[in-house]
């Protein structure tokens, strides 16, 4: 029986952890647990064979963290291959050999992918592959991706599986207590992503134990329409004598992770701190326990790197603007590739309510692959609203598809069995919902029946394409009423009958009013009379107030508007008037923003520029102190809020130093040697170094002079730097469990050395109370609690 055949019949098993049982086998502190798959194969034989007697069907090999970032392409090829023989040797021990799997373990790499670090999509892609490779070359059954934070470098494993093999492929995010990816993500948009490109099975692995974890698992179960796994830590960690222990029984982990079976989830397994007891008490526990079966959801989702936006009662506003249809100062704008207008009018339509933003780049004679590409890669660095990616050009729609962090909407597809040809295997391989007009070779039927017709003709395309009925929106075409009066009665009856036949709907409802006087009005009332038959989703202009007014009211109305408060918010604005009442007039209104607000929202290239003007009336000290901390501050506060995520507050930092390069020139040379000293670093033996970077540019733009001495730092290392730079301030990383033992030994010797040295520590390993056990001064969860921790330090000298 292939995994796949067993995964539908079958409640599958999973293995625990592997570091902390290497480390009670005498793993060294800072040696990779990889190697042992050479220099100690038998006790990586004899763990797989104890999960195995324990009762997994699946055991992952040793692989974890294996990848040419790491480690040599020689060293990775014999050690994914001793890896991957390790653990056909304990399954060929058993006397029933039957239903058991070899995992081929990929972890993530520990670097951020651009634009927020320096890894770029396709890097990230390519080191995936060569390890992905290996694997299948070594034999396994399968490929499981786990313990990812990221959703892009998620996307990255996951494509690169694709694109190497066709075996079955698992995914598993780590997620924090806020039931979000470190970058943002929330469950629904993972489940968005990994179901659209065609993962096997997807869930949560490691963060937390099988209590806290299981909220994130419900969410995963409410939108997945594919097998779910549950991989939870035996709770949180701490030190007994020197050693790491977790705080979950087998007995307790069992009945948790039991309680999660029973709510649908169909492969459970252990993280870390789990033990070959975890799995067998666990196995005992569900032995007789059959698998609930999986239900098709039928959600309609497209995401960014934070959100799934679903399509339901109310109809979705999608934002007109970046489109160079009938706009010459938008025209402009792209033949002098002037990203920054385009990125101010994505973010001044996400003001204005739109939830999902049409992005249209195409003209005559540009590249336009790489112009929707870079516009899609800069939109999605300053807002966290999802994409429809708009165009004609195959080549370009696969280009941005490629590098999109979430799941796109594709606009769009018709009838016609060329372009169907063309657009569906792209929205099978990448994941996303695509608007389907009705409309093929014949051109537009004047009757809502053959429109329908046209609709059910590209459904069963799709459907042959492995694309279901949830990821179709059909557009029945908005046709101008000025010159055919029935032409906007014969669509709502196409919203209406295609409604009635379970599918949704979008328009774009400023079509009807061509040619018309007063045509926000005309727009508005069609909007709402689509509405009422149905309509799932409208592309608009979010700057009219015809508009606007129709769908608050519209959402009062139907209560959607909890106490009406949006649309009181709404109605505030017409008063005030704040409302931006914008028109297409030929003018950017990127100059009119602050430095302040610049930074706040990411805009490196303004940030810079409105620098250098200040520079005409400040001192650059005046500007750095009222302007660009100020800007920092409120991000912070946002981010620790929960209200701004990671790649939101990394831009604004970007585009803090953009400001600071600019008046850096301008300080007195007094000023520029100013600045308080800390030393950062990823502890012995972990390679992991994403929440080390981003603590480095944080506290560089709050004027820290950081010493990053880099990833798989020794103490003796840490030491020396605080005695050269006189640092009153250390921060110390660590993301696996193995490595948390060096941590303990580089806080003990600092103290030891330098005991007026403050200690803060963090990483995914981490708590509160494992900080203050190995004697660290502070944790950190975030990199603003970095940053807040060492201003007090400083600010008490």
């Amino acid at each position: 029986m292939t995994l796949r055949e067993y995964l539908k019949a079958n409640l599958l098993r999973l293995d625990g952890g592997m570091g902390t049982l290497l480390q009670a086998a005498g793993l060294p502190v800072g040696v990779a647990p990889e190697k042992w798959n050479e220099t100690h194969p038998d006790v990586v034989t004899k763990i797989h064979l104890d999960y195995l007697l324990a009762g997994a069907n699946v055991i992952s090999a040793n692989t974890f963290g294996l990848n040419t970032l790491s480690f040599s392409k020689d060293d990775a090829e014999r050690l994914v291959f001793a890896a991957v023989r390790n653990a056909r040797k304990a399954i060929a021990s058993l006397s029933r050999q039957e239903n058991r799997f070899v995992a081929l373990d990929i972890g993530p790499t520990g670097r951020m992918l651009a634009p927020y670090g320096d890894l770029s999509f396709e890097d990230a892609v390519s080191v995936f592959k060569e390890t992905v490779a290996l694997g299948v070359k070594a034999g396994v059954d399968l490929v499981f991706i786990e313990t990812m934070n990221d959703i892009y470098e998620t996307k990255a494993a996951l494509l690169a599986v694709k694109e190497t093999t066709d075996l079955p492929v698992f995914v598993s995010n780590a997620y924090g207590v806020d039931g979000r990816l470190m970058t943002g993500a929330s469950p629904a948009a993972m489940v968005a992503l990994l179901e659209g490109m065609g993962a096997d099975a997807i869930g949560v692995n490691c963060s937390l134990g099988p209590k806290a974890l299981a909220p994130t698992v419900k969410e995963y179960l409410r939108y997945a329409s594919i097998p779910v796994l549950a991989k939870p830590n035996a709770g949180l960690p701490r030190v007994e004598n020197g050693r790491t222990v977790y705080d979950v029984s087998p007995d307790e982990f069992a009945a948790e992770v039991a309680s999660l079976v029973d709510l649908g989830v169909r492969s459970i397994g252990g993280c870390c701190g789990t033990t070959p007891a975890h799995i067998a008490a666990l196995t005992e526990k569900t032995k007789d326990r059959s698998p609930l079966p999986i239900e098709e959801k039928t959600d309609t989702l497209v995401s960014s790197y934070t959100h799934a936006v679903a399509f339901g009662d109310l109809p979705v506003l999608i934002g007109e603007r970046i489109n160079p249809t009938g706009k010459k100062r938008f025209k402009e704008a792209l033949l002098a590739r002037d990203i920054g207008y385009i990125l101010n009018e994505g973010l001044s339509e996400e003001k204005a309510g739109a939830e999902i933003l049409d992005v249209n780049v195409g003209l005559p004679d540009i590249d336009e692959a790489a112009l929707l590409t870079e516009t899609v890669r800069e939109l999605q660095a300053v807002t966290a609203l999802p994409l429809q990616i708009d165009t004609a050009n195959p080549d370009a729609m696969e280009a941005a598809l490629r590098i999109y962090n979430g799941k796109a909407l594709i606009n769009s597809a018709n009838g016609k069995k060329e372009t169907m040809d063309k657009i569906f295997p792209l929205a099978r391989k990448y994941g996303g919902t695509v608007i389907a007009l009705t409309l093929d070779e014949s051109g537009i039927p004047d009757a809502a029946e053959a429109r329908v017709a046209i609709a059910e003709r590209i459904m069963e395309t799709a459907t042959a394409y492995g694309i279901k009925k949830k990821d179709i929106i059909f557009d029945p075409l908005a046709l101008t009423v000025s010159a055919d009066k029935n032409a906007a009665a014969v669509t709502l009856q196409t919203v209406k009958m295609l409604t009635e036949r379970g599918y949704r709907t979008s328009l774009g409802v400023s079509n009807v009013s061509f040619g018309l006087p007063q045509r926000d009005a005309v727009n508005a009332s069609f909007f709402l009379l689509a509405a009422e038959n149905g309509l799932s989703a409208a592309i608009i202009n979010p700057y009219s107030v015809d508009m606007m007014r129709a769908y608050r009211t519209l959402a009062a109305l139907k209560g959607k508007d909890e106490s009406c408060a949006q649309y009181i918010a709404f109605a505030e604005r017409l008063v005030s008037p704040t409302l931006d009442e914008k028109k297409d007039n030929g003018k950017s209104n990127a100059k009119a923003e602050s430095l302040g607000t610049a930074i706040e929202k990411g805009l490196r290239a303004l940030a810079g520029e409105k620098a250098k003007e200040l520079l005409n009336t400040l001192l650059p000290m005046e500007i750095l102190q009222n302007e660009v901390i100020p800007a920092l501050d409120r991000v912070g506060v946002g981010f620790e809020r929960k209200t701004v995520y990671l790649p939101q507050l990394l831009m604004s930092a970007e585009a803090a130093a953009a400001a600071f390069e600019a008046v850096k020139e301008a300080l007195p040379s007094k000023d520029k040697e100013k600045g308080k000293p800390f030393v950062l670093a990823t502890v012995k033996g972990d390679i992991h170094d994403i929440g080390k970077n981003i603590v480095r540019l944080l506290l560089e733009n709050y004027g820290f002079h950081v010493y990053d001495l880099g990833r798989d730092v020794p103490p003796e290392k840490v030491v020396a730097a605080v005695g050269e730079t006189g640092a009153r301030v250390v921060g110390l990383s660590a993301l696996m469990t193995t490595t948390v033992p060096a941590m303990e030994k580089t806080v003990r010797l600092l103290h030891k050395e330098f005991p007026a040295v403050k200690v803060v520590v963090g990483g995914a390993v981490l708590n509160r109370e494992y900080a203050e056990r190995i004697g660290a001064d502070a944790y950190a969860a975030d990199a603003m609690e970095t940053v807040r921790y060492a201003e007090e330090i400083y600010s008490k000298m």
